[in-house]
């Protein structure tokens, strides 16, 4: 929907391809103009994401578009880009984890299927005069403007699942909102990364200037470990480490709603398991 609003005969937009979800974004949007891949990190199996001096864009180009958290590969956009260029941002997992000033994106858009509740409820943030720019022909229910000027509802929503987000958004609230969020997922994440880096016998795949607060990947030192690491973990309540078959590995994934006692209990188990199976 994006290119589709956004681009157009004769366009431009600038990509930095970072995982599977922004190559297939990149895919999609070359089917409504030129796109641009300013930077890509696909040869080293996207284990980081891009500083600033790493990519240009082009000065014709209409935004420049990123993937803020790459659950896969456990990589995320520490800050965001200070191009003059309008941002245009999936924050499917990782929105509401940490502060972020919303006036630098022209749009933001993001599946609450990570922070914010089940699945099938697609929250996008635009700017209003973007809402005007859509080329003609564009098929009514693909065009953002049909849904702003109907507050959402010019088809039946999800009901029950933007109730359970209104639900999860109080609940964030009286954590102490984003702030404490942020705060709670930083410490998280710093006990979890200070186990891998603890011992050679885990190995995380992102280059630490680029870890994720959300997802960390890691390997054990072979694939026989790795299977019997995920089976015990599983056994004792610790589940779905199991990595994205693309990558293979162990997985954690510490969203929002993981409590910081879940952390704990892993990095336990994890030093029991390598002092019980020597590499």
């Amino acid at each position: 929907m994006i290119p589709m609003n956004l681009l157009g005969a004769g366009k431009k937009a600038t990509y930095l391809n970072t995982g599977v979800w922004s190559k297939k974004a990149i895919k999609e949007a070359r089917l409504f103009g030129e796109i641009n891949v300013a930077y890509s990190s696909e040869e080293q199996k996207f284990n980081r994401v891009p500083t600033e001096d790493e990519y240009s864009v082009p000065e014709d180009s209409e935004y420049l578009y990123l993937v803020s958290n790459n659950t896969i590969y456990g990589t995320q956009f520490p800050t965001f880009p200070t191009t003059d260029k309008m941002l245009v941002c999936d924050m499917s997992s990782d929105i509401l984890s940490r502060r972020l000033d919303v006036s630098k994106f022209g749009l933001i858009f993001a599946g609450a299927q990570k922070n914010m509740g089940p699945a099938g409820v697609t929250v996008v943030i635009i700017r209003d005069d973007l809402l005007d720019r859509t080329p003609e022909k564009i098929p009514t229910m693909l065009c953002y403007k049909t849904h702003a000027d109907n507050d959402s509802m010019f088809n039946t929503p999800p009901c029950f699942s933007i109730y359970v987000v209104g639900e999860v958004l109080k609940w964030l609230k009286k954590q102490g909102g984003v702030v404490a969020m942020e705060k709670r997922n930083q410490e998280k994440a710093a006990l979890l990364y200070a186990a891998i880096d603890a011992t050679d016998y885990y190995r995380g795949h992102a280059e630490p200037a680029s870890r994720s607060l959300m997802n960390i990947s890691f390997n054990l030192p072979s694939p026989e470990l790795e299977a019997q690491f995920i089976g015990e973990a599983t056994k004792v309540g610790l589940n779905g480490l199991k990595g994205h078959r693309s990558i293979g590995g162990c997985r954690a994934s510490i969203y929002n709603a993981f409590p910081r006692e879940g952390v704990v209990k892993l990095v336990e188990f994890m030093q029991e398991f390598e002092k019980n199976n020597p590499a």
